[in-house]
């Protein structure tokens, strides 16, 4: 593979861009808090909604029946075993196979948030999951899923709906939230600032132009070209 140096006035345009993107992302950093606030009050899921945390008054759910015989519900798992059959993704969200405490098996799709720990042992006290409904869907017509989800001795009880514990909100963490924007502004501001700084600098004779202008006539030519 040939690997070709760039040039010395591309390195020191992209290190000033990237010296100057510093400095605008300091500047977002400063509103980021208040956004984020905001952005959790906008995608908590209230108490007792589907996705949301479970009160003591959702049904407690002990088999696929009784899934099926209620509108909401929760289910409580022993220690994170709802995390120890397969997992896949599923129309871009992780999808789970769930064990019931009947032992069915079941996809979900849950909502780490607010799942609550009932106990200190976080591996072996039951954990309350989120508030769950139905979704009637044929999930054998995803084949790459059903082979993912169903590895080893996993097999699903029911291929014909899946539980969503999940909802429509939930909120990213604060970290994952600012590199968002950070992230963002800090490639526009290279983007913008490097042929910029590339063109002020061939103007002012220090870099050589990308495209050079057509001289003018009786003009002297460039010491560049």
């Amino acid at each position: 593979m040939r690997y070709v140096p760039l040039r010395f006035d591309i390195w020191l345009t992209l290190l000033l861009a990237f010296v100057i993107s510093l400095g605008t992302v300091k500047i977002v950093e400063l509103f980021l808090p208040g956004m984020y606030e905001d952005h959790v009050e906008k995608n908590t899921i209230p108490e007792n909604e589907v996705g949301g945390p479970a009160g003591e008054d959702v049904f407690r759910a002990q088999s696929v029946a009784d899934l099926l015989s209620h509108d909401t519900f929760t289910v409580v798992s022993p220690g994170i075993k709802y995390y120890d059959n397969g997992s896949a993704m599923y129309q871009g969200r992780v999808a789970e196979a769930l064990t019931l405490p009947s032992g069915e098996l079941v996809m979900a799709i849950i909502n780490n948030q607010n799942i609550q720990r009932l106990g200190e042992d976080y591996f072996s006290g039951d954990h309350v999951l989120p508030v769950g409904r139905v979704v009637f869907e044929d999930l054998t017509a995803d084949e790459t899923f059903m082979e993912q989800i169903q590895y080893r001795d996993t097999v699903l009880s029911r291929t014909d709906f899946y539980v969503d514990m999940c909802g429509t909100g939930g909120i990213v963490s604060q970290e994952d939230y600012d590199q968002r924007y950070t992230g963002t502004v800090q490639v526009i501001t290279i983007l913008v600032c490097f042929p910029f700084l590339h063109s002020l600098g061939a103007k002012l004779g220090i870099f050589p132009f990308f495209f050079a202008p057509r001289p003018k006539e009786g003009e002297p030519k460039s010491e560049w070209d």
